[in-house]
């Protein structure tokens, strides 16, 4: 067929037509779908293009104490971020800007394994650079555009090194908190600062604010060129702000006092509801230290530091509680019905108790004689107890000691507390020695030794049930927690039957073995301890001191428990319970506004030549009441003429003019 007849021109002329209107045909398609039906989605590849969306980070909720002092806030920080690039890019960026401010190469390596995963998101440098770091990178603007500064919110805690422990610290949020614990929580995400331990770990949902957001725009080399008008920026909400249950001032006292070349733990109850005054923990840490990050030279001198200070001894390291004990054992036998509080045991101590093949010994090796039960707490007699637990019997024994919970938590609001160590039956000694057990096991059972290890929170609750009615609250640090969220427990003790086991604690600081740390103006009593460690039963440290006390005004209901343990401290009533003193002092003169002073028990006065005549008159109840009152009467009468004259001398009208 001819290729140029008019007929084939024609055909071919009707195959291109139909080819053109094809090709348009398709490039409209295309068009249509990229400008109409795409249009959302091309709109946001170009705008991630040119548009940075920068978080805001959120300031964490200030934290309180009892009285309105601040233990943690926010003050205005400064942080450096890096803008997404190739991970060349970003390494050559890095490169350069050490240069001018310090980063490590381990920090360089972080930041770019971070902007690998957050391709659109910057990526913080320094979370918490100095105001000499961020002039330095800010005097060279020009050479590093594709940096960002920010003003963000630093955390502050105010009580240094008395709150390590108890408040806990702060860190950036991991891929395994955000994959299980903040998983379904929009306020998470990488970079986010979170509590790790302590009152920030526990109440991080509340601490931590809402993000907000700032839109800048970025031109081809994403470097910024402007904020972006198009979006409202949405600003940040700060969390939720707290109040504890905590005494700062109190807090930081016992930190001042405390040993500093020996660990230990503090713990101070308010017993009318519960509420925790003091929770120390030694050796401790300066919280502050942690935010913008730690080095990894001191997070190893902290993790392997003497004493562990990042262990929180108060309520999570367990102990043989000693003689502290007793006052359970006591109490125990009275629900009981078993003893009377003025009768006397068989066996009268003679230094020692037999029984079977065991010969065991009391600690005063010259024995305590024929004693009723009022006299065994004041003299803390071994032998008396011996024969005490076993009239209440092992299996008893151990149905109490767990109703009481000496093998369970005590529900304060912490993360990781530890519960006390406590035989739940007889079975234990089979799975854990593989013998049947025999009566003769109430014998350290009893005097807090053996299978029997307690944290000091759970003493303190125990003695707080004794300052009580015999029930005992779940200790708390956060004033608004729903008591019933944690419940207490109770003895089933009569009145007198309190007031029996208080005289014995207050003949132990009458004249007992813990006299030396008695106190002018308040009822302070208690009862030491010397319990046994591993080091020390090897002979290679001291036993463990304690001293577990009750205070308040004379003749009236207590107001403070404070327990005290110092780690191979050696003796309770003359290392441990001269704490309890100070500290139930200072809380109790803050209380009713009478002036403190450095000389508080019967000891420091004597050192300093202080008359003390009303420690002479602690044999006779009546007589030391009245000692008591009337010293504490002249005191506050002193305080108070002080204030006013203060109070003049401010208006100017004091007796100076």
């Amino acid at each position: 067929m001819n290729p140029y007849h008019p007929h084939a021109r024609r055909d071919r002329g009707r195959l291109a037509t139909i080819g053109l209107f094809a090709i348009l045909a398709a490039l409209s398609s295309v068009f249509f779908r990229a400008q109409v039906l795409g249009y959302t989605e091309f709109a946001d590849v170009g705008r991630q293009n040119r548009i940075r969306n920068l978080d805001l980070p959120a300031p964490r909720g200030m934290i309180f104490d009892r009285a309105g002092r601040l233990i943690a806030d926010n003050a205005p920080g400064y942080g450096i971020a890096v803008l997404p690039a190739p991970s060349d890019t970003i390494r050559a960026r890095l490169e350069r800007l050490r240069e001018v401010i310090p980063i490590s190469d381990e920090r360089i390596e972080r930041v770019i394994a971070d902007a690998s995963v957050s391709r659109f998101e910057p990526v913080w440098v320094l979370e918490d650079a100095s105001f000499e770091e961020v002039s330095a990178v800010e005097e060279r603007r020009s050479e590093f555009p594709d940096l960002y500064l920010e003003v963000r919110p630093r955390r502050r805690y105010h009580g240094g090194a008395s709150l390590g422990p108890l408040v806990g610290y702060i860190g950036e949020v991991d891929r395994n908190e955000l994959d299980s614990v903040f998983v379904d929580d929009p306020r998470y995400a990488g970079g986010v600062i979170v509590g790790k331990t302590g009152i920030e770990k526990q109440y991080e949902t509340l601490l931590q604010g809402t993000r907000g957001n700032r839109y800048v725009e970025v031109d081809a080399r994403s470097r910024i060129v402007g904020d972006f008008a198009g979006i409202e920026d949405r600003a940040p909400q700060p969390g939720q702000d707290i109040t504890l249950t905590l005494d700062l001032e109190l807090q930081e006292y016992i930190h001042s006092i405390f040993p500093d070349s020996m660990s230990g733990a503090v713990v101070a109850i308010d017993p009318a509801d519960g509420s925790v005054l003091a929770l120390y923990s030694a050796p401790s840490y300066d919280p502050n230290v942690f935010v913008g990050g730690i080095s990894t030279e001191e997070w190893a001198a902290l993790r392997g530091g003497d004493g562990n200070p990042l262990f929180n001894k108060a309520v999570q390291g367990t102990y043989a509680p000693a003689s502290t004990f007793k006052l359970a054992t006591a109490a125990i036998a009275l629900e009981m019905g078993v003893v009377r509080p003025d009768e006397h045991m068989p066996q009268p101590c003679t230094g020692y108790f037999a029984f079977g093949n065991t010969v065991k010994r009391c600690w005063n090796r010259d024995g305590h004689g024929d004693i009723s039960l009022l006299e065994a707490i004041r003299d803390s007699c071994d032998v008396y107890y011996y024969q005490l637990g076993l009239r209440v019997g092992l299996r008893n024994l151990l149905e109490a000691g767990n109703r009481l919970g000496f093998s369970d938590r005590c529900g304060i609001d912490l993360p990781s507390e530890t519960p006390g160590s406590f035989p739940r039956s007889e079975q234990f000694w089979v799975d854990r020695f593989g013998y049947r057990p025999t009566e003769g096991e109430t014998l350290n059972l009893i005097i807090g030794q053996g299978a029997n290890d307690q944290t000091p929170l759970k003493m303190a609750q125990f003695y707080t049930a004794i300052a009580r009615d015999g029930s005992a609250p779940a200790p708390r640090l956060y004033r608004d927690r729903d008591p019933d969220e944690a419940a207490g427990w109770e003895l089933d003790l009569s009145d007198d039957a309190i007031e029996v086991m208080r005289e014995g604690l207050r003949q132990v600081t009458a004249n007992g073995t813990a006299r030396n740390a008695a106190l002018e103006l308040w009822d302070f009593i208690g009862k030491s301890g010397t319990g046994e460690n591993a080091r020390s039963q090897a002979g290679l440290a001291f036993d463990d001191a304690w001293f577990a006390s009750i205070a308040g005004p004379w003749g009236e209901d207590p107001e403070i428990v404070v327990v005290v343990l110092i780690v191979e401290g050696d003796s309770g009533s003359g290392a441990a319970a001269p704490i309890a003193a100070k500290s139930a002092d200072f809380y109790l003169r803050g209380k009713y506004g009478i002036p403190r002073t450095d000389a508080q028990t019967v000891r420091e006065r004597f050192n300093r030549g202080i008359p003390t005549p009303w420690a002479y008159q602690r044999r006779d109840p009546e007589v030391w009441r009245g000692a008591h009152l009337r010293a504490r009467a002249r005191l506050q009468a002193e305080a108070a003429r002080a204030a006013a004259d203060s109070a003049l001398a401010a208006n100017g009208t004091g007796r100076d003019r």
